[in-house]
Formats: structure tokens, C-alpha cells, sequence
């Protein structure tokens, strides 16, 4: 996946109440067609914006629908295959327009190609908050200079995310990045609202950020065997993938994600559960073959 911080975070990470205007703004052209399958039990989905274009690689539509509203996928409700069936889509940006507009114009396209009808409730989750432990922190804090966030010209968008059996890798564009492989989770230039929004693909629940920690952080978390195969799952299901029979059972039979928070203890953070009511988008209608480009 990629985009500005903006957009990367309406995909990942934030989460706000919408209203829908009466004359969006619109793509010039847009391009839509099913992704090529990589194979059940592997997940490849980037995207690039370069001041004129934009192209999504795989997104399954709950991702498509999640940057145009700005609502994190997890709190998409809707049928199955809103996660599992992928798409790419190729748009050209019409003159004068910037990255800013780009959820709105998308908003406008799946309301005209897929006929996505959407409504916005409130509903009481069980969470967990995220905040700093009893001791130090033990994080590095990233320098501010690193010459990563000069890589890319400006309105330049660039994310990307692959999965598998193997791992989870996650470029959050201008030097951000994780791993999830070899039992453990390695993070460059993270900050806090990122991180929880990530960790939770791999937990039992929505993660909040109330750390108060406002820098970016380099870290690694060591995971048991166990526990690291467990998230592995866990984050499989996220992305829609078919897991195994077997998978689920292991999964069914795991406890809960307090090895997690012990395992945050490491980087001096902690969990606490709660709930919490939370706005989610739910799709009332919308087209599984899109009309024609």
C-alpha cells in the first residue's frame, strides 16, 4: 500500500465520521479490472500515487472502501468477499487536483462502478488501549533527518504490504516500515497511532493508542513460537486469505492475547482491556463484478 501520511493513515490507522457531498470530486478516467490471484495463502497490495496517477495493486474492496471514508478496514462490515476478492484500479487525477482529493474521487468510483451504498452506526467493541508501562520506555527514538523521507518527489504516495506463511512485511512509505517473520516484530520509524493500528491485524481485537508518545520509534519484539504463529493466523484472516482447517483449530485452541501484552513489556508499553463504542461503516449494497470500465 502507499500514499501520504494522510491517506496511509485512512487505510491503517485513522478512523473519522464522514458526510457525503452532493458533488464529489471525480477521477478523469479510471481503470478496473480483477487482480491477478497470487495464490490462496499469499497477499501481495501496493499503491502509487504520482501527482497525475494512481494505481492500486490487489486491494480487496473493504481496503478500497476503508481509504475512501477514511475508516479503518477492521470496522467495515459487510459480506465475505468484500475482504477476500481483489481488484486493480488505474485512475488518471484530473487537472488541479491533488493527493488530498484522491478518498473523495474514490468515493465517487465506488459509488458509480460498484453501486456501493454505505450508512455509519455506532457500536461497543472490547478493546485494547495501549499505553506506556510501570518502567522506562525502551525504544529507540528515530532521528528526525533520516534521509529516507527525502526519497520520494512531493505528492509521491508509495505503500506496499506482502503476506504469506512466511511473514508480514509493510512499507508505510517515507522510511516507515515493520516486519512480522522469524518470531518477532521488527518496526523502523513507527509511530504509536501506526503501531497500534498494525498490531491489531494480528490481535483479538481493535487496538487504541493512548501512549501520549508523539516521535517515531525503532523496536523489535522477540515472540514465542507459539504465540508468533497464532498472529501469523490471525493476520491471514485479516487480509482475507483462505487459512487452513487446522489453522483455525490452533487458533481456536490459543489463549487470549495476554502473551502479546507481556511480550509489550519489552519495548516498555502495556495493554489494558476495555470497550469502547466505535463508529463502523457498514456496506448495505454493492456490486461483486463492477460495471464496465
Amino acid at each position: 500500500m502507499v500514499l501520504t501520511n494522510k491517506i496511509a493513515f485512512a487505510i491503517l490507522a485513522t478512523s473519522s465520521v464522514f458526510a457525503q457531498s452532493a458533488a464529489r470530486p471525480e477521477f478523469e478516467v479510471a481503470s478496473i479490472k480483477p487482480a491477478v490471484p497470487t495464490g490462496d495463502e499469499r497477499v501481495n497490495v501496493g499503491l502509487h500515487i504520482d501527482g497525475s496517477q494512481v494505481h492500486c495493486a490487489s486491494w480487496a474492496l473493504r481496503d478500497y472502501v476503508g481509504m475512501a471514508y477514511k475508516m479503518k478496514a477492521i470496522r467495515i462490515l459487510g459480506p465475505d468477499w468484500i475482504k477476500s476478492d481483489r481488484y486493480d484500479i488505474a485512475a488518471s487525477l484530473p487537472a488541479g487536483s491533488n493527493e488530498s482529493q484522491v478518498p473523495e474521487m474514490f468515493q465517487s468510483l465506488l459509488a458509480d462502478r460498484f453501486h456501493l451504498k454505505v450508512h455509519t452506526e455506532k457500536r461497543e467493541f472490547p478493546v485494547y488501549v495501549l499505553l506506556p508501562g510501570k518502567g522506562s520506555l525502551k525504544m529507540k527514538e528515530s532521528s528526525p533527518d533520516s534521509g529516507a523521507d527525502k526519497d520520494e518527489p512531493k505528492g509521491t504516495v508509495s505503500v506496499a504490504a506482502a503476506g504469506s506463511r512466511e511473514g508480514v512485511g509493510v512499507n508505510l512509505g517515507q522510511g516507515s516500515s515493520y516486519t512480522f517473520a522469524n518470531n518477532k516484530f521488527d518496526a523502523k520509524k513507527l509511530t504509536m497511532e501506526q503501531f497500534a493500528s498494525n498490531l491489531e491485524r494480528f490481535a483479538d481485537r481493535q487496538i487504541l493508542d493512548m501512549t501520549g508518545l508523539t516521535g517515531r520509534y525503532d523496536f523489535t519484539i522477540n515472540l514465542t513460537p507459539e504465540d508468533y504463529r497464532v498472529m501469523l493466523i490471525r493476520a491471514g484472516i485479516s487480509a482475507g486469505v483462505q487459512v487452513p482447517p487446522q489453522a483455525l483449530k490452533y487458533l481456536e485452541a490459543a489463549s487470549s492475547d495476554g502473551a502479546l501484552g507481556d511480550a509489550l513489556q519489552q519495548i516498555g508499553l502495556r495493554f489494558e482491556s476495555r470497550k469502547a463504542p466505535l463508529d463502523v461503516l457498514v456496506i448495505d449494497d454493492a456490486l461483486r463484478s463492477p460495471t464496465s470500465n
